[in-house]
């Protein structure tokens, strides 16, 4: 497969300069107070400036679980996919729309438990994806 540099090079460019605020949907976010994945939500807003890519043309995937909130809190695509499928789903939209920047949002459990093969699977193909893993070592819907 052609190396990340070049891939890149398929994904339409912003037309203007962005900021954090380009990349901050008008949701509310809903996290518990002092959950961890408010630092990651803020550091990739304010990353996704800089790579200078149309926020069109950028999708989240996501699993289930708290940190699979993740694409209702970003102005780009997304979509939820099914408990630990979120790399499968992600790997054929990649594959299928190499003009897309595609960024799997998953959690410990999510990918991890039920998810694991097709963690393992996305990783062995090389696709040009993106993964976001929050790892709070507990199933976060469950408390712990």
């Amino acid at each position: 497969m052609a190396d990340t540099n070049a891939l890149l090079q398929l994904v339409p460019k912003a037309e203007g300069r962005q900021s954090m605020k380009d990349f901050k949907s008008d949701q509310e976010v809903r996290w518990c107070p002092g959950c961890g994945d408010y630092a990651i939500l803020a550091a990739v807003q304010g990353f996704m400036p800089q790579l200078g890519l149309a926020k069109e043309n950028i999708v989240f995937v996501s699993g289930i679980g708290c940190s699979s909130r993740f694409p209702y809190y970003m102005n780009t695509y997304g979509m939820h996919s099914i408990h630990g499928r979120a790399p499968a789903i992600a790997t054929g939209l990649a594959a299928s729309r190499r003009d897309l920047s595609v960024w799997v949002v998953t959690g410990d459990g999510d990918a991890l438990s039920i998810g694991g093969n097709h963690l393992i699977h996305a990783l062995r193909r090389n696709v040009n994806l993106k993964i976001l893993l929050f790892n709070n070592r507990i199933y976060g819907l469950t408390k712990g």
